[in-house]
């Protein structure tokens, strides 16, 4: 499911600006304007909504309406998956984390909680799978809910019906792409690095020593798997987009990806063409920069491109 944030934001401005949507869109683009286009239309509506002293603090939201660096906000959801408490020790700090997945009606969230009066809630089993809660006084980081200890977490009496379990998609600009986003984009591949190899165990598909030793299942015989590494430009930036041999596949043959040398042409072929791809956004551990994690990508087709630009 593809879902976007903006209309949400520029909903909630007009409801309580009492103004059209349309004039709060001309706002929004002067803004942008006036900023030379380095905002995004999100960053732009958030000034916007600020100049005409509208706070979004201590307003229960839906969840697709949140913003990274949106404060004190108040959500009503279901947890859909509940994560196990986690113990860290860093730069001689040591303590827990809780986190689960929280879902309403038109999206979901992974809330962390850092208080351990809330974790508690969880290691006692007050608060479990499947329970209604109620959170207040939460920010948005990364496009994750954080709540410390001046923020609330409770049960809700608050019936809901069915909620969004699946991740929801956002439609994005490479130059707005954040931290943990669940993407969509649309962009050009500008540069191509691989395919390079790695053996897998045919079982768990964890990667295999050099002896093909398994850590769960012993001496096997591996199977190969590839990687291809994209730059992807939509003009608003560029991005390091990662392929696994399941997405790889749906541009290359396995013929292509015998080696290096038989992928050539096709390297050829996809440098310069226009794809979409879906994914995850997350920091490469090595140089720290966001990559996307690609989980589905797809040619241009002209056909659906002219339908969705008449609508």
């Amino acid at each position: 499911m593809i879902q976007g944030n903006y209309e949400q934001i520029i909903k909630l401005i007009s409801e309580s600006s009492k103004l059209p949507v349309e004039e709060i869109e001309r706002k929004i683009g002067a803004k942008r304007a006036k900023l030379s286009g380095l905002i995004s239309k999100e960053g732009a509506a958030q000034i916007i909504a600020s100049e005409l002293g509208i706070s979004f603090d201590k307003q229960t939201m839906k969840i697709s309406g949140l913003l990274s660096g949106m404060k004190k906000i108040n959500l009503i959801g279901k947890i859909i998956k509940m994560n196990r408490v986690a113990e860290y020790s860093k730069n001689g700090r040591s303590g827990k984390i809780g986190s689960f997945l929280l879902a309403d009606d038109t999206s979901n969230i992974r809330v962390v909680l850092w208080d351990t009066n809330h974790i508690a809630l969880i290691e006692n089993g007050i608060i479990k799978e499947g329970d209604t809660i109620e959170i207040s006084n939460g920010d948005i980081r990364n496009s994750e809910f954080h709540l410390g200890g001046f923020g609330d977490l409770k049960l809700s009496n608050v019936s809901l019906g069915e909620v969004q379990t699946k991740s929801v998609v956002q439609k994005k600009e490479i130059g707005n792409i954040q931290p943990n986003d669940n993407l969509s984009s649309r962009a050009f591949i500008v540069q191509i690095f691989g395919p390079t190899f790695y053996n897998v165990c045919p079982e768990c598909k964890k990667r295999v020593s050099e002896t093909n030793s398994c850590e769960l299942h012993g001496v096997v015989v591996p199977k190969r798997n590839a990687i291809l590494t994209l730059i992807l430009d939509d003009g608003s930036g560029n991005m390091r987009a990662v392929l696994f041999s399941e997405q790889i596949k749906k541009i290359a043959s396995e013929a292509e990806l015998e080696s290096a040398e038989s992928f050539m042409p096709k390297r050829i072929e996809l440098l310069g063409s226009e794809v979409i791809v879906e994914g995850y956004a997350r920091k490469s551990k090595l140089s720290e920069n966001l990559e996307i994690f690609v989980n589905d990508i797809k040619n241009i087709e002209v056909e659906q491109l002219i339908e969705e630009l008449e609508k």
